[in-house]
């Protein structure tokens, strides 16, 4: 099975929510779309699903053109961040309700509910209303629903954000092998990179309605295109800062210079764009060829594990992520170290230009 989107485009008030993508997507693979909200996420899902029409392009199944049939002629299953489920049914016939619709026996509804229901932790409250649970059981009841549809595609759109934070890392794992075992077509929207990180699958980028790359999700990664999916695929987003290079030397934003070496040493003179994650940030020198600048600390951000700590350098706005508390003076001038091991390349027109040296060693 593929789902194929062919030169899609989605256009409503005259503004363009989707520009022309094209994907093909395989049967049994997880595919995550990650972008910021209004990126166009559940556009491109709509789309999928036959819940809107394409302006231009076509949507293919298995070669089909599907692109003006009705969704409920189609075996797509979709859940959403905003639950929902039949209010005046239990739980148990709220996940039997689309085995129903299909014609299944009361014996393969019932072994394939008290199944779901195992794997969502919803056995002890099959006979219970959805108003007299919790908003995240209401959640895993509407996704138990979904996996007994056996559809063939899978659509969740950002279904984990309203759930706790344990139970939440526990779908993130189990979620995939569950579909992935159907042999489905799996997407899953999320504007968090670490969630599509431990999806893991392949990762399409978006950004303002375009997908910036499509990919396996660690090469999508360690290999940004461009500085726009850099950017998208970083939580917070890659710092910048100018960089030129002459002859043998890079020269950065404030006068700190460093040898070209390795892959940066075949690149043509001329203006750059470094870009490096904020967890690459350093107080400390913890390598003796890091790169040392001065950057006024504007603001920290304690979380308990770490420390978001925001500096200021010729104008621009760097974000670092510490490990740990650290009590820090704001408004003073520090030394922010990086190791050029970690620094992307990108030309001025955004294209990534070299990857950093431990993307190319990972």
């Amino acid at each position: 099975m593929t789902l194929t989107l062919d030169g899609v485009t989605k256009v409503a008030g005259g503004q363009t929510h989707i520009h022309p993508t094209t994907l093909t997507l395989q049967n049994g693979t997880m595919n995550v779309l990650l972008g910021p909200t209004s990126s166009g996420k559940t556009s491109l899902m709509r789309l999928m699903a036959g819940l809107d029409k394409p302006n231009q392009g076509r949507i293919l199944w298995n070669g089909q053109d599907v692109t003006g049939m009705r969704v409920q002629d189609r075996k797509v299953a979709m859940v959403y961040q905003q639950f929902i489920n039949y209010p005046s049914m239990t739980v148990y016939d709220n996940i039997a309700s689309p085995m129903r619709l299909l014609g299944k026996t009361a014996a393969e509804i019932d072994a394939a509910v008290k199944k779901a229901a195992d794997l969502m932790k919803l056995s002890p409250l099959l006979g219970r209303k959805p108003l007299e649970l919790s908003g995240g059981q209401q959640q895993r009841c509407a996704l138990a629903r979904a996996l007994v549809k056996n559809a063939g595609l899978v659509l969740l759109d950002e279904p984990l954000a309203n759930l706790d934070y344990k139970l939440r890392e526990e779908l993130r794992v189990e979620i995939p092998k569950i579909f992935e075992e159907s042999g489905s077509i799996f997407v899953y929207a999320t504007t968090e990179p670490e969630e599509a990180l431990l999806l893991g699958g392949n990762t399409a980028t978006l950004w303002e309605g375009r997908v910036t790359q499509f990919g396996p999700t660690p090469e999508v990664y360690r290999k940004p295109v461009d500085a726009t999916t850099a950017r998208v695929f970083s939580d917070p987003p890659m710092n910048f800062m100018p960089v030129s290079k002459t002859g043998t030397k890079l020269l950065f934003g404030n006068g700190q210079s460093a040898t070209a070496t390795g892959r940066l040493h075949d690149i043509s003179d001329g203006r750059y764009l470094a870009g490096f994650r904020p967890n690459h940030v350093e107080i400390e020198r913890h390598t003796p060829d890091a790169l040392s600048f001065t950057a006024k600390l504007h603001v920290t951000e304690i979380t308990g594990s770490e420390t978001f700590v925001h500096f200021d350098h010729g104008g621009g706005r760097w974000v670092g992520v510490l490990h740990g508390i650290r009590n820090l003076k704001l408004g003073e001038d520090m030394s922010v170290f990086l190791d050029p091991a970690h620094i992307y390349i990108f030309g001025e027109d955004g294209r990534l230009v070299a990857p950093a040296a431990y993307a190319l060693a990972a």
